[in-house]
């Protein structure tokens, strides 16, 4: 016995270290996230990094952005040329800078009535009841006052705006495209919706509202459908031409009617996915909508993409030193500037489609007019406006893709010119006075209550409202 000394003091070591030990943990239950759950607390109970990350998306402020952020900033003061162009659409009497997804839905609540005249269809990118509400109610769901439609979604997610159940399967997390006219507009341009890599899916996700759609109206002007206008386009090549030939194709989604002009138009809404995907350098080098909008970063010991989407502008560019080795600030100084670029372009553009604008409106109050010259001002404008439109609308004020968003300007501009040029050439035919400039007079323009138009010094605009230094 003695020669198993040590075994015994082993065992009584072994015995007194099992009595300094923690308690065993018990087992956690898991949690699962109901089929349908809409709820983004519901989903936070099984993932809470990437629900504290998403609520975050609540938060306002610009950071390092010089021209979008997340403030409800009036985008008619910051480009006045806008309210020429829009007058006799609902932008023109409201046209806010968006707040992060969190507050979709409660900002759609709060603009005016005239930015919901199209009724229920209006909440197809604003409420993750759209597809449920779309199926139980068919045509209703489009053509329906907003109001009516809106009182459907139950009262505790009356303002939810975008949730999980929007981007991902609840049983597998797998990214889902949860809008059907997303799947449609895919199969148009030959991409299989139900053969997607998890890099598209990770733009795609993104494009089912990040993209610009047409509302189909019907005889009486009221909704009756939805859908993106990418008929003449291809995977990576939808342009501005191409959406434009639909325009023409499909009178039904000519939405309204510009009031100086008399022109009835379709309309752009934030054409981010068409501009980021048609041929931009990052598109072509792999690049997702997440990777710059949602990169990985640490929350405790675990890592997750982040879900507090937002522009690397207001994270000091952490998204971009992902792939770029510079400094942000040289980072940042090149974003800024290419963005400067851009507006500089639009402001040229919108103040000479401006111009044009007057110059028709004045055509159309003249007898005798030559209707030839007049009708190919009207058709020049169009062009000018779908291509002002598609950029100024875009939110990345042409950082997605700069060599295509100023292609698209510089062809505004000629257009702008081309229409102003005719619309002149018939006023001096029938024997008006025209001055070598027009005065845009944008009070008369001005519906938001107030004639006055203010300056914007946040933006610090190159350009004045006419377009000169």
């Amino acid at each position: 016995m003695k020669r198993y000394w040590w075994v015994w003091i082993l065992a009584l070591f072994t015995l007194a270290l099992a009595s300094c030990a923690p308690p065993k943990a018990e087992r956690v239950e898991t949690v699962s996230i109901p089929p349908g759950e809409i709820d983004p607390a519901v989903w936070g109970k099984v993932y809470p990094h990437e629900y504290d990350s998403f609520m975050k998306t609540q938060e306002g402020g610009l950071g390092q952005s010089k021209y979008n952020g997340s403030e409800p900033r009036d985008k008619l003061s910051k480009f006045p040329y806008q309210l020429v162009l829009l007058d006799g659409w609902g932008f023109g009497v409201e046209f806010n800078e968006p707040r992060g997804h969190v507050n979709m839905l409660s900002d759609q609540l709060d603009i005016g009535p005239s930015r919901r005249k199209s009724g229920g269809v209006c909440l197809t990118c604003k409420t993750p009841y759209a597809s449920q509400l779309k199926d139980e109610m068919g045509v209703d769901y489009y053509k329906l006052p907003y109001d009516e439609v809106h009182a459907q979604i139950p009262e505790e997610h009356a303002e939810q705006g975008l949730s999980c159940i929007d981007c991902h399967d609840p049983e597998t997390m797998d990214l889902e495209i949860s809008r059907w006219f997303l799947n449609d507009a895919l199969e148009v341009i030959g991409k299989d919706p139900d053969n997607l890599t998890r890099q598209e899916k990770r733009s795609l996700v993104c494009a089912q509202c990040h993209n610009t759609y047409s509302i189909v109206k019907d005889e009486d002007m009221k909704s009756v459908g939805i859908y993106l206008p990418w008929q003449n386009s291809e995977w990576g090549n939808i342009t501005i031409e191409n959406i434009e030939a639909q325009y023409e194709a499909d009178p039904s989604v000519l939405e309204w009617t510009n009031a100086p002009t008399g022109i009835k138009l379709a309309q752009a809404r934030h054409p981010e996915f068409e501009l980021y995907s048609n041929d931009s350098i990052h598109w072509n080098s792999g690049v997702s909508c997440a990777d710059c909008h949602m990169p990985y970063e640490r929350a405790g010991s675990s890592k997750i993409s982040s879900h507090h989407v937002q522009s690397p502008l207001k994270d000091d560019m952490k998204a971009c030193l992902q792939c770029h080795n510079q400094e942000p600030e040289w980072l940042r100084e090149q974003v800024i500037g290419i963005q400067d670029r851009t507006n500089n372009m639009a402001t040229r553009a919108g103040n000479q489609a401006a111009q044009a604008a007057k110059a028709i409106e004045l055509a159309n109050e003249t007898a005798n007019i030559d209707q030839q010259l007049l009708n190919d001002a009207k058709e020049f404008y169009k062009k000018a406006y779908y291509r002002i439109d598609f950029v100024t609308a875009e939110n990345s004020m042409g950082f997605h893709n700069p060599p295509e968003a100023l292609r698209v300007l510089g062809d505004s501009l000629f257009y702008a010119d081309q229409s102003l040029a005719k619309a002149r050439e018939a006023l001096i035919k029938a024997g008006v006075s025209i001055p070598d400039k027009f005065d845009l007079e944008l009070e008369k323009y001005d519906k938001r209550g107030s004639n006055e138009v203010p300056y914007d010094p946040e933006l610090n605009m190159e350009f004045t409202f006419d377009g000169t230094k």
